[in-house]
């Protein structure tokens, strides 16, 4: 299981950490990616780690405000999220999969049926 939290309503230009925690498994061999949507909108992901090498990848509009990290210690990976603007409300989601991050650079991507876990979606609203 997947428990994402850490969602809220901020102004924009605000910070907040969402965290991402798993239970029953470990985050050691899996990939983590964080998915916002809106209502009317697929789910996008937004940013992801790799299992492994730790590599980070981030979707463009959130390049250089968002910053993906994982403690495996606490089994727990987090996005912090700066400078928040009001197209970035959405709930967000975490999913893990057990192959390494594709990057956000192909126009096609992984369809969401191939993460073996989703938390629940946590709530962010940032107001103008």
């Amino acid at each position: 299981q997947l428990q994402a939290s850490g969602g809220g309503l901020v102004q924009a230009g605000g910070s907040l950490r969402l965290s991402c925690v798993a239970s029953g498994f470990s985050f050691d061999d899996y990939s983590v990616e964080w998915f916002r949507q809106v209502p009317g909108k697929e789910r996008e992901g937004v940013s992801c780690i790799s299992s492994g090498d730790g590599s980070t990848y981030y979707e463009g509009s959130v390049k250089g405000r968002f910053t993906i990290s994982s403690d495996n210690a606490k089994n727990t990976v987090y996005l912090q999220m700066n400078s928040l603007k009001p197209e970035d409300t959405a709930v967000y989601y975490c999913a893990a999969i057990l192959f390494d991050c594709e990057g956000y650079d192909e126009p096609e991507r992984r369809p969401t049926d191939e993460y073996d876990y989703w938390g629940q979606g946590t709530e962010v609203t940032v107001s103008s």
